[in-house]
This record gives C-alpha cells, structure tokens and sequence, in this order.
C-alpha cells in the first residue's frame, strides 16, 4: 500500500497583518488601571496632602512640575488619558457612523485634536518656569529666590 501526499499550495503564504483592533481593545484595559492609579495618585497629592484644594495656585503647580517625579506622572496621566479618551471616541465612531466619508472626517479631527492637546499639554508641562524673571515675588512660587 502506497500513501501519496498531495503537493503544497503553490501560493505564497498569506501575509500577517497587525490586529489594531485588538490591540486597542489590550490597550484600552491596561490604560484603564493604569490611569485609575495615576488619577486616584494626584488627587490625593492635590486634595489630601498639606492645605488641600486651598492651596493649589500657580505656586503649587509650579513647584509640583519642578520635581522630576511629578513631570513624569503628569505626562504620562496626559498622554494615557487623551489616549484612552480619543480611541474610546474612535471607537463610538466606528459603532454609530455609517457614512464613511464623515466617520473618516470624525476619525482625523479626533486624531488631529488628541495630538494637538498632547503637543501642548506636554509642552506646558515640560517648559513651565515656576520663577519667572521679574515676576511680584508675592505671586510666585515659595521656593523661588527673591529678586
């Protein structure tokens, strides 16, 4: 008894493509508790610690932004958050949108504005000068020298 085997495709091996949805799907629920203890983490910095709401002014945030720690929890609360915010949106218009030139339309103006608030929020947060030069002393941060 012979056995025969047939000859392999002579096609090419389809090609693996990247899941995206899937991937925003993973991303969405590791975002989700990564931002629960960031948002929770700078409530409680903010609200509970020291004189509580009360003392936020510029002076705070200024002295909160010169420490290294906080510029990186700040940007990355930022960039989780319009992230999370813009793909949950991305998805809302892939679910409700039927015409595909406007859920395109919708698509690139949430792309566009979630980039435009990271550039400058991440700008702002990495920039800021808590003493500015030749600023009333009485506003600026406690921290600041005098003069």
């Amino acid at each position: 008894m012979t056995m025969t085997i047939d000859a392999p495709r002579s096609q090419a091996p389809a090609k693996k493509r990247t899941n995206w949805e899937k991937r925003g799907w993973i991303y969405m629920r590791v975002s989700g508790v990564l931002l629960v203890v960031l948002v929770f983490g700078h409530l409680f910095s903010n609200l509970m610690i020291g004189d509580g709401v009360h003392a936020i002014d510029f002076g705070f945030v200024g002295g909160k932004l010169a420490n290294p720690f906080w510029k990186v929890w700040d940007t990355l609360l930022l960039w989780l958050a319009l992230i999370h915010g813009a793909n949950g949106m991305r998805t809302i218009v892939n679910d409700y949108v039927s015409r595909p030139g406007l859920a395109k339309a919708f698509k690139v103006a949430l792309f566009l504005s979630a980039a435009l608030l990271i550039l400058l929020g991440t700008f702002v947060i990495y920039t800021l000068d808590p003493c500015p030069a030749g600023a009333d002393p009485a506003l600026v941060a406690s921290f600041c020298a005098a003069g």
